[in-house]
């Protein structure tokens, strides 16, 4: 198991912002963290990171508690995406996914073959081998999150925690990102947490989906299991259906808008 949480507690001051929080990942699978804003979904991915300490419970990356393990040696193991990282603009796509090998080689060791060749794949893995010398000023938001997923594949850990990896993109560069994302599960066998806004983003890509409501863990299962439910119209406060385009699709969550049930119509003269 790479990496599990059991019963995580995390208090900002008197609020409870995420409770009794428990999850079990398998290798290689993709995991979405859905749920209204406020719900606790990037708490918990920072609990799994280590970057806060709960008030109750823990969270184990290989066996391991993850508050137990130095910085450096965590970032062998797991990989962490906020919503809005940031770097100099002057810096290049190259220089920034070299610094996804600092946990292999530290401060004052020069880089190996071995660091060359994983900073090489990583660029030529998603897409950014003619990009390498650009800074990060001239990326589009799309190529700007390629490279950040990139610093993280040069990192090679098992494990990567997105938080909105597809926010503020437009459809296609979400598409991109998405496609990445699938591709490094299944083929590099990469483990992903992600909390992500799109339900449906979330049911086509995602192989088990976490429902928070509140800080609560609500659901947590097959998206089909979820599309089952009435859990969705009552945390999001929305009518609609889970209908299937295809067979063996994914389901799909059709919202019933206001304006299908009264149009809005422009004033006449």
């Amino acid at each position: 198991m790479p990496l599990s949480c059991s019963n995580i507690s995390v208090a900002y001051g008197p609020r409870t912002a995420l409770n009794a929080f428990t999850l079990s990942l398998r290798k290689g699978e993709i995991h979405a963290l859905i749920g209204p804003n406020g719900s606790g979904k990037s708490t918990a991915l920072q609990a799994l990171a280590g970057l806060i300490k709960p008030r109750e419970g823990h969270a184990l990356i290989e066996g391991r508690p993850v508050q137990a393990m130095s910085r450096r040696l965590l970032a062998r193991h797991l990989a962490y995406l906020p919503q809005q990282p940031s770097a100099p603009d002057e810096m290049t796509v190259a220089q920034l996914v070299r610094q996804g090998r600092f946990a292999h080689v530290g401060l004052f060791r020069s880089y190996g073959p071995r660091d060359e060749e994983a900073i090489r794949w990583a660029l030529e893995s998603t897409g950014l081998t003619g990009l390498a010398d650009r800074p990060l000023r001239e990326l589009s938001g799309g190529e700007r999150q390629r490279a950040w997923i990139s610093t993280a594949v040069a990192q090679e850990a098992q494990v990567l925690l997105l938080d909105e990896p597809t926010s503020f993109l437009d459809i296609g560069y979400q598409v991109e990102v998405l496609d990445l994302v699938h591709w490094l599960s299944r083929e590099r066998d990469v483990t992903i947490v992600m909390a992500i806004h799109d339900l449906n983003q979330a049911m086509s890509v995602c192989d088990r989906i976490s429902l928070l409501a509140k800080g609560e863990l609500v659901f947590s299962g097959d998206p089909g299991d979820l599309a089952k439910t009435p859990l969705i119209e009552q945390v999001f406060r929305v009518r609609g259906t889970f209908v299937h385009i295809a067979s063996g699709a994914p389901p799909h969550f059709d919202v019933e808008l206001a304006q299908r049930r009264s149009p809005i119509r422009a004033d006449t003269a």
